[in-house]
């Protein structure tokens, strides 16, 4: 089959102008905008000029940051404490944020499904589904986080061995770059999988009624079979967010940083940009529904009535 993207992408721009501005009706706004918010409550965002060997001394001093790091906090016990205190609250509180988060994926994709502005009947309706998303994520966001202070760990650990083996002490580039390649390609991964779970796993979550390990289970199997035009999907979202950065920068410029204002104002910020992530979270539908009814979320259009038959 051949996989389309600019006509998704061009149905989605229809449906969200259709939605926002067809009438344009400020309270619709707030309501959409504020399941938008919600949605996305969790994720969130010297010169070089110098020899070697000032290179190589800022080099071996970075990789002992962690060490006089724990050396400092040893001989300021409380300023340890504050931090433990600090990070369980962040933590605490990045739960709950993860929790809200879930709920407002399945409130903002109800909304946008049906063309509506509810809070209290996608809340309530898609509590089963928002629990099991959030304790999936909670779970993945734990796997990250570990996987990343392993990668930390290894990576000072290494680099100190390397840098004290070798006779010179020459700067590692070949390990740097190697280092940089692994970083870059976890976070790719990561950030694909944070793609197909908000743009197809919680739709078909929605549509089935499943929990997130059902939702991925019946996803993978078309993933696998179309690989490549997913992939290129996920590269077509980071261009057209890249795009809204760009357009974020110039309009704040053009009005005198006023824009930026507005969008840095948590809830604000989501309803004056909502029609980029309403288009964003209809293209994903649209792109979906390529791949046959199984997979098809917004409800089929309304008949009008034959002639003869009564309305």
């Amino acid at each position: 089959m051949t996989v389309s993207y600019s006509e998704p992408l061009t149905r989605a721009w229809d449906r969200m102008r259709l939605a926002l501005f067809k009438p344009f009706d400020l309270h619709k706004w707030f309501v959409v905008g504020f399941t938008a918010f919600l949605a996305g409550l969790a994720d969130g965002h010297q010169g070089s000029g110098g020899s070697r060997g000032h290179w190589d001394t800022s080099f071996r001093d970075f990789l002992d940051l962690p060490h006089k790091a724990w050396s400092w906090l040893g001989n300021h016990p409380g300023w340890l404490a504050a931090i433990i205190f600090i990070g369980f609250v962040v933590l605490v509180l990045g739960i709950v944020l993860l929790w809200l988060s879930s709920r407002g994926q399945f409130m903002f994709l109800d909304n946008v499904i049906h063309n509506r502005a509810e809070v209290a009947k996608p809340w309530h309706e898609y509590r089963k589904e928002g629990d099991s998303l959030f304790l999936w994520r909670l779970l993945f966001h734990l796997i990250s986080l570990a996987a990343f202070v392993l990668f930390m760990i290894l990576f000072f650990t290494s680099g100190t061995r390397i840098y004290e083996e070798s006779r010179f002490h020459p700067l590692p580039v070949l390990w740097i770059f190697g280092m940089a390649a692994a970083f870059l390609l976890m976070a790719v991964v990561v950030g694909y999988i944070t793609t197909f779970l908000k743009g197809f796993v919680v739709p078909i979550m929605a549509k089935n009624r499943v929990s997130a390990t059902r939702g991925w289970a019946l996803f993978m199997p078309l993933f696998r079979e179309h690989a490549g035009s997913f992939i290129l999907y996920g590269l077509i979202i980071f261009a057209l967010v890249i795009a809204f950065v760009i357009f974020v920068v110039v309009a704040g410029l053009v009005t005198c940083c006023i824009g930026w204002f507005l969008l840095v104002i948590p809830y604000i910020g989501t309803v004056v940009s909502l029609p980029f992530w309403y288009t964003l979270r209809a293209f994903s539908l649209e792109f979906l529904a390529q791949f046959g009814a199984a997979y098809e979320i917004f409800p089929p259009p309304a008949q009008a009535p034959s002639e003869g038959t009564p309305a």
